[in-house]
């Protein structure tokens, strides 16, 4: 029983961990276009 706990909060984890990477990704993406927008404005 306990096993099935910890194995479920581990796949829990790792979906929550994977979503947050994409979602960091994409920030950070986001963060380098404005940049980008910036630079050709200045020039």
């Amino acid at each position: 029983m306990i096993r099935k706990i910890v194995f479920a909060c581990l796949a829990g984890s790792l979906a929550l961990g994977a979503s947050a990477c994409n979602t960091v990704k994409g920030a950070g993406q986001d963060i380098e276009s404005v940049g980008q927008a910036g630079d050709e404005a200045i020039n």
